[in-house]
């Protein structure tokens, strides 16, 4: 994929967690909600449907208020790559003020580990603007972190379980 740097944003780290899990994780609204926004803030509600078409509806509490963000996944390639965008609604209803399109894609890391690469593609250069100055590379930095720190705790679940 060839970014733009006038209208995409992306992070990459590798996660010390396994692809599949990761995946899990990822596409699971139980999952979600452990680790998609910055703590303090929730994800109070989550709903995929992972398929292209199908829906991925996100609620957000950010001091003190709700925030609805409804989208529609794009492409699902099992286990590697999930694309949303809040262009859309289910039923390919269009979104009268889109944010962007997300990209998180999962690759196994060669020394162990994946490479977690999250890119958010907006529709003009100072929507991406007002991305980065919200603070894109520590917000998605954070929610790298909560994630592995998430992934781990599941992970010693399913090494604990005889």
């Amino acid at each position: 994929m060839k970014l733009d740097p006038s209208t995409d944003l992306t992070f990459t780290r590798v996660i010390d967690a396994p692809r599949a899990l990761l995946w899990e994780c990822w596409t699971t609204p139980e999952h979600v909600k452990n680790f998609f926004v910055p703590k303090p803030h929730e994800v109070s509600d989550c709903q995929i449907d992972l398929r292209p078409g199908g829906r991925f509806n996100t609620t957000f509490k950010v001091d003190g208020k709700e925030m609805r963000n409804d989208g529609v996944c794009l492409e699902v390639i099992d286990g590697r790559r999930l694309v949303f965008t809040d262009a859309y609604a289910e039923g390919w209803k269009p979104a009268a003020d889109p944010f962007m399109t997300a990209i998180i894609e999962f690759e196994d890391h060669p020394e162990g580990g994946t490479t977690y690469t999250a890119t958010a593609r907006h529709r003009s250069a100072d929507a991406r603007q007002q991305h980065e100055d919200m603070g894109f590379y520590d917000g998605w930095g954070t929610v790298a972190t909560q994630f592995e720190e998430y992934a781990k705790t599941l992970g010693a679940k399913a090494d604990a379980t005889p």
